[in-house]
């Protein structure tokens, strides 16, 4: 996920992530030999953290029982990987699988394979519904989930305690308890990054808790919705305007700055995801999570879903090696690499059987809450081609909404028809 708590990833040449396994010989049913190169995102940050050791040891596990394919894997930073896999895909060198943020706009070229015809029917079904949703274009499959996470409000235990208050289950309570902090002095009372990093997380969280989101009921976009307005319009006026987000202008407040600074204790609320909840504990922090509070004019049945993000295992058609693909991936998705891999980064795994409780060999126990979240979640609508171009325009102008003196609703339509007009360039 490009959602990484301690900053960005070192780069390949830095770690020297190049994993080359050797093997000889063919095994009946996995297509014949064959090498397979495999382009992923380095989700570690040191070489101690490195991707790097899982893709070792699975990949010699697989090749202990498929000697005759080998797999290459390359590491890249989630900066560089959509862009990169991009440019070998133009170039006619498309790996024959990537590890990405994306995956639709390949699809849409014709680029990938379907997972109906790459892995076991068993296989296939046993996605989390949301996520195989997400990866889906109408009802076919094409990107597979890996891991995934979902948001809930996060606040500090220990800074409530002081300030004399519970955790908030309408708009209302969380600006409440915003004054409450402000008056203890904390510093960012609520954290609402909306800098240029991770802004379309933040947005959409706010967007989904006042009914709205980023496409309607057809799946069609609706930025500028009504709800959507009328959420930015409320955070401007109720939230930073009284100086309830801290010192830092939302729109130049990254992600990672606010969970720095909720690391740091200066945080009383901010939406995160699991390996936030596990940095904070190392840190002596007692954090606390809770469903994202609503708008108080929401009804019990209008309960929105959390926001659920995920990264995509692609398979590319152009060098012909279905088979042994399908042979590797139905390897790969087995409960223990996925599980493996999951905890090394305090991620949730993306199917079923691998998400069971920690009596089934499953998720850790302080991660069922965000499990949960994630069953019934709203992803981004990564299945739309042009999702990535406007994330990006989110990303870069949604910040703008809750400036001194702007239009919320001017500032959101104007992403609209930025993101229309960006839609049609080829």
């Amino acid at each position: 996920m490009r959602r990484r708590i301690f900053g960005a990833a070192a780069s390949t040449t830095a770690f020297g992530l190049l994993i080359t396994l050797s093997g000889c010989g063919s095994i009946s049913g996995d297509g014949g030999d064959a090498t397979l190169k495999l382009v992923a995102a380095e989700y570690g940050t040191t070489p101690e953290t490195s991707s790097k050791a899982f893709w070792d040891k699975v990949t010699a596990d697989f090749t202990a029982q498929h000697p005759g394919i080998k797999v290459e894997v390359k590491l890249l930073p989630w900066a560089d990987i959509d862009r990169e896999v991009g440019r070998l895909v133009k170039a006619g060198k498309a790996p024959d699988m990537a590890l990405m943020g994306s995956y639709s706009d390949f699809a849409a070229q014709g680029k990938l394979y379907p997972a109906e015809e790459l892995l076991s029917v068993r296989a296939e079904a046993n996605f989390l519904q949301p996520l195989a949703e997400a990866g889906s274009i109408g009802n076919t499959l094409y990107g597979l989930p890996f891991v995934a996470s979902s948001r809930l409000l996060f606040y500090n235990e220990n800074l409530f305690t002081k300030a004399k208050i519970g955790p908030p289950k309408t708009w209302k309570e969380l600006k409440t308890a915003a004054e409450a902090l402000k008056q203890k002095g904390v510093k960012f009372p609520y954290a609402l990054p909306l800098g240029p990093e991770e802004a379309h997380a933040e947005a959409l969280i706010w967007e989904l808790s006042n009914g709205g989101g980023y496409v309607d009921n057809s799946g069609n976009y609706s930025l500028a919705s009504e709800q959507n307005v009328q959420a930015f319009k409320w955070l401007k006026e109720e939230l930073v305007g009284p100086g309830l987000v801290g010192p830092v202008s939302p729109a130049k407040f990254n992600r990672q700055d606010a969970f720095d600074a909720f690391l740091r204790g200066e945080v009383g609320m901010l939406n995160g995801y699991p390996s936030l909840a596990h940095a904070a504990e190392a840190k002596g922090i007692t954090v606390r999570t809770v469903d994202m509070p609503v708008n108080d004019g929401l009804t019990a049945s209008e309960r929105p879903p959390a926001v659920g993000v995920a990264d995509w295992m692609v398979a590319f058609n152009q060098n012909d090696h279905r088979k042994q693909i399908g042979t590797f991936l139905d390897f790969l998705y087995q409960d223990k690499n996925l599980t493996d891999f999951a905890g090394r980064y305090h991620l949730l795994p993306s199917t079923v059987s691998a998400s069971r409780t920690p009596a089934g060999g499953g998720i850790d126990k302080d991660e069922e809450q965000f499990m949960a979240a994630l069953r019934s979640a709203q992803l981004y609508p990564v299945n739309n081609p042009n999702w990535v171009t406007v994330s990006d325009t989110i990303k870069r102008n949604i910040g703008r909404a809750v400036e001194p003196g702007a239009d919320a609703k001017a500032v959101l339509e104007d992403i609209a028809n930025q993101s229309r007009e960006q839609s049609k360039k080829p």
